[in-house]
C-alpha cells in the first residue's frame, strides 16, 4: 500500500506538533508513502519508502480547493489513499481520503470570528465530512461535537494526540531544576484560551503578596483589536510582573516548562490541549479550567481543576499552590507517562486504513 500524506502544515503550531509526532511511526511501518510540502522542510523524512513532492500551496487556498496542480494530483492519484492531518482536502483527488478533524471549534464559539467567517469555515467542515471516508480526531468531546453539527453517518475514531518524544528524553535529562518564580500560560492570544479569566486571577493574588511573574508563551503582536482590554490589563501590570517570550523553539519551551512553578490553562475550549501534558513530564503542576474535554484527558492525572471562567476560584488555587504550597511536584505512574503515545495513534489510523 502507498499512502499520500498531505506535509504541508508540518511547521505550524497545533497541526504541526501533530503530525510531526506522527510521521516517524507511519515511516516505520511496512508501506510506502508520498508525503506532499515544502521539500526542503521534509528532507530529513527521506528514506527507501518515502517520495517528497514539493508543493507549497497554502492549505484552504483558492487554488488549494479548486485548481490544484495536475502534475501533483496525477501522483496522488496513483497511491492507495490520501490523509490529511486536518479537515482541508485539495480538489481533484479521486482515491480514498481519510482526515482528521482536532475539534469544531467554531460553530461551539460563534463569537470567534465573523458570520461569514464560521459559513465558510463550516463549508470546510462538511467538504471535509463528505469527502472523507473516515475521520479521525483527538478526544471523546470532539467526537461528540462532529457528530452533532456534521452526523453520524461515517465513522468517526478517536485518535489521541499524545506527548512528543524529545520531552521524554528531556525528562531523563532533568537534574536538581530549581523552580523559579514564574507562572506559564501558553497558547494563542484568543478568547478561547482564556487569558482574561487568569489576567484577573492573577492581578489579585499578586495584592495578596504572589512573588511570581507571568510569562505568557507567543507573540503580543498576535492580538486583535478586540483584545484592546487585555492589553490594557498587561500594560497596567506592566512588564516587571507579566512578559511574552514571542516564538522560542522546542528546546526553549521544555526548558521554561521544566523551571516554572506552575503551569496554567485556563481554557473555555479545546480538542485535547497538550501543554498540562508537557508540563508534567517535565515536573511542573498542572492548573487547569474544568471544561469537558480536560476532565476528560486528565481525569486519571494529578493536575488541579478550578471551575471555568471563575478568576476567584482560580485566583484562590494559585495562592493555594504557589504561596500555601499545598501541591507537590506531580508524580507521574508509567501508565500515565505511556497513556498518550504517537505511537498508540498512528497504530489505530493505519489500522483503519488497512
Amino acid at each position: 500500500m502507498t499512502i499520500t500524506i498531505d506535509c504541508r502544515m508540518i511547521n505550524s503550531s497545533g497541526i504541526g506538533v501533530y503530525l510531526r509526532g506522527c510521521l516517524p511511526y507511519f515511516l516505520k511501518s511496512a508501506d510506502n508513502f508520498i508525503l506532499i510540502g515544502d521539500r526542503e522542510q521534509l528532507k530529513s523524512y527521506s528514506s527507501d519508502n518515502v517520495k517528497i513532492i514539493d508543493c507549497k500551496i497554502k492549505p484552504f487556498s483558492i487554488k488549494e480547493t479548486f485548481f490544484f496542480p495536475a502534475s501533483v494530483l496525477k501522483q496522488i492519484n496513483k497511491t492507495s489513499l490520501f490523509y490529511s492531518p486536518f479537515f482541508n482536502i485539495p480538489h481533484g483527488i479521486k482515491i480514498p481520503v481519510y482526515t482528521t478533524i482536532h475539534d469544531i471549534i467554531f460553530p461551539d464559539m460563534p463569537e470567534l470570528s465573523s458570520k461569514a467567517g464560521l459559513a465558510a469555515r463550516m463549508w470546510f467542515f462538511r467538504r471535509s465530512y463528505k469527502k472523507s471516508k473516515k475521520i479521525f480526531t483527538v478526544s471523546r468531546f470532539s467526537k461528540s461535537r462532529i457528530e452533532h453539527y456534521l452526523g453520524s453517518s461515517k465513522p468517526v475514531i478517536v485518535t489521541h494526540s499524545a506527548i512528543q518524544q524529545t520531552y521524554l528524553e528531556y525528562r531523563e535529562n532533568i537534574k536538581n531544576i530549581h523552580k523559579k518564580d514564574t507562572i506559564v500560560f501558553i497558547g494563542n492570544i484568543k478568547k478561547h484560551k482564556g487569558l482574561n479569566c487568569l489576567l484577573d486571577a492573577f492581578l489579585p493574588a499578586k495584592n495578596e503578596g504572589l512573588p511570581h511573574k507571568l510569562i505568557i508563551i507567543g507573540s503580543k503582536e498576535n492580538f486583535r483589536t478586540s483584545d484592546t482590554g487585555i492589553l490594557k490589563k498587561i500594560e497596567s501590570v506592566g512588564e516587571d510582573f507579566i512578559s511574552f517570550t514571542g516564538f522560542i523553539s522546542d528546546d526553549a519551551l521544555m526548558k521554561c516548562l521544566s523551571e516554572t512553578s506552575l503551569l496554567v490553562q485556563p481554557s473555555l475550549y479545546e480538542g485535547f490541549c497538550l501543554p498540562p501534558l508537557e508540563a508534567m513530564i517535565l515536573g511542573t503542576n498542572a492548573l487547569i479550567s474544568d471544561i469537558p474535554v480536560l476532565k476528560e484527558i486528565y481525569a486519571d492525572y494529578p493536575v488541579t481543576f478550578f471551575k471555568t471562567g471563575d478568576s476567584g476560584d482560580l485566583k484562590n488555587k494559585l495562592t493555594d499552590i504557589l504561596l500555601n504550597k499545598k501541591a507537590s511536584s506531580p508524580a507521574l505512574s508509567h501508565n500515565m507517562i505511556s497513556k498518550y503515545t504517537f505511537d498508540k495513534t498512528v497504530s489505530i489510523i493505519l489500522k483503519e486504513l488497512e
